[in-house]
């Protein structure tokens, strides 16, 4: 059920809706309070750039080796390609 406080009348008027016990409210407020810890969190986590690179980093690393165990040659042939691309691109830098 939705109602308006009493006196309260047109669109801007906030509806009140909700427990109305004691205890209710109470269990309201305490989930209220939960969520936004959980949200608050989740933001503090968003916003730790440093963190978060790491993680990136680490998860790389991470599929990087086990690449590397699943299939040794392939990585060492893209190891030395990448290689090569950066030697060919230094030799060319430094012919202008």
């Amino acid at each position: 059920m939705t109602s308006r406080p009493e006196g309260a009348h047109g669109p801007g008027a906030p509806d009140v809706s909700g427990p109305t016990e004691p205890d209710e409210i109470k269990a309201d407020i305490e989930a209220t309070r939960e969520q936004l810890a959980a949200t608050v969190d989740e933001l503090s986590h968003r916003l730790d750039v440093g963190s978060r690179a790491k993680e990136t980093a680490a998860r790389t690393k991470d599929t990087a080796v086990e690449t590397y165990r699943e299939n040794p040659p392939v990585v060492i042939g893209v190891g030395v390609a990448l290689v090569a691309v950066v030697v060919a691109v230094v030799v060319r830098r430094a012919r202008r």
